[in-house]
């Protein structure tokens, strides 16, 4: 019996049909067969770890699938661990809100107006992305819709969209749209300005997408002028090397900038290029990268979650299934990855007995 899915067919033979043609019929079918066949193996493969490097199961089992823990969201992205809530947190960017996941698949809004100070259907990129912890537990926000960097002022357990501007021009052109942004020990800030949630009319004041870098004292310094479509951003454990995602169709690359102890560039690698796998039909660019503790990068791109060692050897792929993913987040103690991904949310368990 053939079940491919569609209407089943039974062929029935009398002594007037032509045996040659009852056996490309039946060659036809076994065809048909196999071709639903593979393409059922190959959906079941959409989700899951592709092992290139064998040092990639130090970290993640091999037989792991990413769970889908929440779903039906516009564009989740900027996920970020609150351990003071044991919650995640993460945009969903059209919607202008902020979300929040608690172990239990508890899922609440935690803030609305998260990037625009009211809720305009019209502007399709006004919610908030990148987001991180300064040393006080204080929330800092990229804005989309504000284009600016800003601190809420509130305590993160009592979420509210009053906000402190940390950065919001530089040399006095405002932003294009602050999308990802890290933080070094001492409370400097790394932030990328690509024009995705530029909805101005007016258009751009600064004629580039930069690469910016904040200090405490709120000293705004460009970094980088050349990239075409930088994105996500992060830096090494040590903070000796900040990785650069540039989302860029034409050079669909991931970038690693040496720095100095003030944070200056002092050299340059082209860390991966992964344009090619974009012409295996594989969903997704270069967008949102965090770095593990043992140095290791995990970054969105073509087919789900590339991963990198610190020299960049591609070591394997989380595979996301049939979902662009755009950022990601470790929990505290690293024993779990969570990854948007378009319209969904997901976690994938990780080793935590590294050396």
């Amino acid at each position: 019996m053939f079940d491919s899915g569609r209407e089943s067919a039974t062929i029935k033979v009398n002594n007037r049909m032509d045996m040659k043609y009852f056996f490309c019929m039946m060659i036809i079918i076994l065809l048909a067969a196999c071709s639903d066949t593979e393409d059922v193996e190959s959906q079941s493969v959409l989700m899951g770890l592709e092992v290139r490097d064998e040092r990639i199961v130090d970290l993640v089992d091999r037989h792991v699938k990413p769970t889908i823990i929440a779903e039906g969201f516009v564009w989740s992205e900027g996920p970020l661990w609150l351990e003071d809530r044991d919650a995640l947190i993460f945009a969903d960017v059209p919607s202008n809100s902020i979300f929040e996941w608690r172990a239990g698949d508890s899922l609440r809004v935690y803030m609305k107006q998260s990037g625009y100070p009211v809720d305009d259907k019209r502007r399709k990129n006004s919610g908030s992305n990148g987001m991180v912890l300064d040393a006080g537990g204080k929330l800092i926000l990229c804005q989309h819709g504000l284009r600016q960097v800003v601190r809420m002022t509130n305590s993160i357990l009592d979420p509210s969209p009053i906000f402190e501007t940390i950065a919001d021009r530089y040399e006095g052109k405002r932003f294009n749209s602050p999308n990802d942004i890290c933080i070094a020990s001492d409370g400097t800030l790394f932030f990328t300005d690509p024009p995705y949630g530029l909805e101005d009319p007016t258009g751009p004041e600064l004629l580039y997408s930069g690469v910016f870098m904040v200090t405490p004292e709120k000293e705004v310094t460009l970094l980088i002028d050349s990239l075409t479509k930088p994105n996500g951003i992060a830096l090494s454990p040590d903070e000796d090397r900040l990785y650069i995602a540039v989302s860029d169709p034409e050079g669909a690359v991931y970038h690693a900038y040496d720095l100095d102890e003030n944070f200056r560039i002092t050299g340059h690698d082209l860390l991966f290029d992964a344009t090619h796998l974009l012409d295996k039909g594989l969903k997704g660019l270069p967008d949102g990268l965090k770095v593990h503790s043992s140095g290791t990068i995990f970054a969105t791109g073509p087919g789900g979650v590339l991963v990198f060692s610190p020299k960049g050897e591609w070591l394997g792929t989380i595979r996301t299934g049939d979902r662009a993913s755009a950022n990601l987040a470790f929990n505290t103690d690293e024993s779990m990855l969570f990854i948007t991904a378009t319209d969904w949310l997901l976690k994938v368990p990780m080793k935590t007995n590294h050396e």
